[in-house]
């Protein structure tokens, strides 16, 4: 009996490129060409915001909507291209489930709200008169899942490669008459360009806003700075590694800070983890099992004597883990 002939990886990273950039095209194709087929119909501004009863009470014009929605798009599909075409995400099961679960999701959920401020804005003379939502949020909102959910399945034949995993812990011998320090930094350009796009967009929405010719338009500026904040505090983390502690600093400022002392260190290691395993980026899990998640791929791995664990991904991992288990060695000397 013959096998099935199975994909390689490196050709299987292509295919699945190719169809991320498809259904980002597809996607965007979509929130470009519908809005203008229904524009004779809409006022302008439209209503893009409702209180709590129901009622509109926030506006913006019919083309900042349209251009917003496809904005936000062409960042979140560029982090998946990204991501596909230069992380270990396509030829692993778990992360690539989990990525076109997140992109099909998102792509959906900009879908739903643009029919979804369409439909309650068709045919009515003023923003002001624009349909409550009611029960209509539902079936936006499932619809996303549901496609979400249709991503994850999309995501679960192809190959699956294991993370590599090192033969020993890595260990260096150390020079008695010299004070040992490692620092290493990491930048992830996709949370840094997240920042910097939301930050410049927030501006001219602000300005028009204040202006009057947006009204309504706090709604989109708080959303936008918030976005910038998080991706600035994403945007890096460095790890610095002296014999008394290994201290941790998250994005340009260096702050938050958290720091471990060596004395609650067993050991270190290097070890491959990304998004779709820890279940996203920033500080995931819980104290005692956490991941610090700046990109995927090396991270390092430390062991607290207690039994809990700390993932960092940093660039140079295996220097910092030999270096930690040399001074953790000679501290129990």
């Amino acid at each position: 009996m013959t096998q099935p002939h199975q994909i390689s990886p490196a050709a299987f990273r292509t295919r699945f490129v190719l169809l991320t950039i498809a259904w980002a095209v597809l996607v965007a194709a979509v929130l470009v060409a519908v809005p203008p087929v229904y524009a004779p119909r809409l006022p302008d501004p439209l209503a893009t915001h409702w209180g709590p009863s129901g009622r509109p009470n926030g506006s913006m014009p019919f083309a900042v909507f349209v251009l917003l929605l496809v904005v936000v798009w062409v960042v979140v599909a560029g982090i998946g291209i990204g991501i596909a075409a230069r992380g270990r995400t396509p030829v692993r099961r778990a992360a690539r489930t989990w990525f076109c679960a997140g992109q099909a999701w998102a792509g959906g959920l900009l879908l739903g709200l643009q029919a979804l401020t369409i439909a309650a804005n068709l045919d009515r003379d003023h923003w002001t008169r624009a349909a409550d939502l009611g029960w209509w949020v539902v079936p936006a909102i499932a619809g996303a899942f549901v496609l979400g959910a249709l991503g994850w399945l999309a995501g679960r034949p192809g190959p699956d490669v294991a993370p590599l995993v090192p033969e020993k812990e890595p260990v260096i011998d150390l020079d008695p008459g010299k004070r040992q320090v490692w620092v290493s930094t990491t930048t992830a350009r996709w949370a840094a360009w997240l920042a910097y796009v939301a930050l410049a967009a927030a501006v001219p929405v602000a300005w028009a806003a204040l202006s009057g010719r947006m009204p309504g338009g706090w709604h989109a500026v708080v959303p936008l700075v918030v976005v910038g904040v998080v991706g600035l505090a994403l945007s890096s983390v460095s790890v610095r590694v002296v014999p008394e502690a290994l201290t941790v600093s998250i994005g340009p400022l260096r702050w938050p800070l958290r720091k471990v002392r060596l004395d609650r260190v067993e050991r270190a290691w290097v070890e491959e983890r990304y998004p779709a395993q820890v279940g996203g980026w920033g500080y995931r899990g819980l104290p005692g099992r956490a991941t610090i998640m700046i990109r995927g791929g090396e991270c390092l791995v430390i062991r607290y004597t207690s039994g809990g664990q700390l993932g960092i991904s940093i660039d140079d991992a295996a220097t910092g883990a030999a270096l930690i288990n040399a001074l953790v060695a000679r501290r129990h000397a």
